[in-house]
């Protein structure tokens, strides 16, 4: 059960953030994918993180604490063009050093739009993740905007590519921040890698 949430810290800098001593679930996605709802959908919390109609509005890492046991991370959306080249830049630097350099991150979240086909900028960033080899799962948001044939269509399609970049596609999960679909898996998966990570360590 996901019982208690409350913010922690904001930075730019991954070497401040929270010390390790808690696995770490970070959650990251193009602009406006509905990254802030899902978080806020998870937690049951309306106003944990800050929603905005305009695209880029998370700028930092977002430590959040849940249960005691694991930190939960809103990451600066990528693929926002409207900003400047250097501010572009320096997230990118800034959300690189963090899932290159925290030792205790358990998962990176890839939130997947689903009312659209493959995109060639989710398939870039998830590659990068995968060379890395860094422990990906992906959430398909949105999942109530259409039918469930269609949201089918686009999810088996993004795994199509999963499989012709990877050996085997990802886990994933299809959410719905209106109707909560998706929650209790996704909760699920986060407490048995919780469980895992305090086993191993």
């Amino acid at each position: 059960m996901l019982k208690n949430a409350r913010f922690l810290i904001s930075n730019t800098d991954h070497k401040k953030c929270p010390p390790p001593t808690k696995p770490e679930f970070a959650f990251i996605g193009r602009s406006n994918v509905g990254k802030s709802s899902l978080i806020n959908m998870l937690t049951n919390h309306k106003h944990l993180a800050k929603i905005s109609g305009r695209p880029g509005k998370t700028q930092l890492i977002n430590h959040f604490v849940i249960n005691d046991r694991w930190y939960m991370v809103d990451l600066p959306g990528y693929g926002f063009a409207k900003v400047n080249k250097k501010l572009k830049a320096d997230w990118d630097k800034m959300i690189r050093d963090y899932l290159t350099g925290r030792e205790n991150l358990t998962a990176v979240f890839v939130l997947i739009d689903s009312r659209l086909p493959p995109q060639k900028i989710d398939l870039d960033f998830i590659q990068w993740c995968g060379q890395l080899e860094m422990p990906v799962a992906l959430l398909f948001t949105k999942a109530d905007k259409q039918s469930h044939s269609k949201t089918s269509e686009n999810v088996h399609r993004f795994l199509d590519e999963m499989e012709r970049l990877f050996v085997e596609a990802p886990e994933f999960f299809v959410t719905s921040a209106i109707n909560h679909q998706g929650r209790d898996e996704l909760i699920q998966f986060i407490e048995e890698n919780v469980t895992e990570w305090y086993g191993a360590n």
